[in-house]
């Protein structure tokens, strides 16, 4: 029994749309991963800390990141930065527990600017394709 292949065209589409999943599950990580290091994991400040307000940049771009808009992830792929440095910052200066979770930030910050540069080059090749399609006869 061989398995058949799938089109061309069917590919990106999947490809777009694993990317467009991974950016909002990394986003809503990052998101996750702010509140419970500040509020209760590794607080700055025993019984939480201000530095859980990090989190609401995070927050704005989740509905374009769904409604699919090519200007969110083209943005939240540059903001994302922000949040890399302070992990690293945070992950070399930090004591344990502190250090392994911005590590993960850092982790997490790789991977969503992985999943929205990719999203952004396949839409992109995705209309250009689209669009010689559209003015050959």
């Amino acid at each position: 029994m061989t398995a058949t292949p799938l089109p061309l065209s069917v590919l990106p589409a999947r490809s777009v749309q694993l990317s467009r999943w991974l950016a909002v599950a990394t986003t809503l990580g990052l998101i996750a991963l702010g509140l419970a290091w500040e509020l209760a994991l590794a607080p700055v400040r025993p019984g939480g800390s201000w530095l859980a307000l990090k989190v609401l940049p995070l927050c704005i771009p989740l509905a374009g990141l769904l409604k699919n808009r090519m200007y969110t992830y083209r943005w939240v792929s540059l903001v994302v930065w922000l949040y890399f440095t302070e992990g690293v910052v945070r992950a070399w200066g930090d004591r344990a527990p502190g250090n392994w979770l911005a590590g993960l930030e850092v982790l997490l910050c790789l991977v969503l600017f992985v999943a929205c540069t990719v999203y952004i080059r396949l839409r992109l090749k995705a209309g250009k394709v689209l669009a010689a399609e559209a003015t050959t006869p």
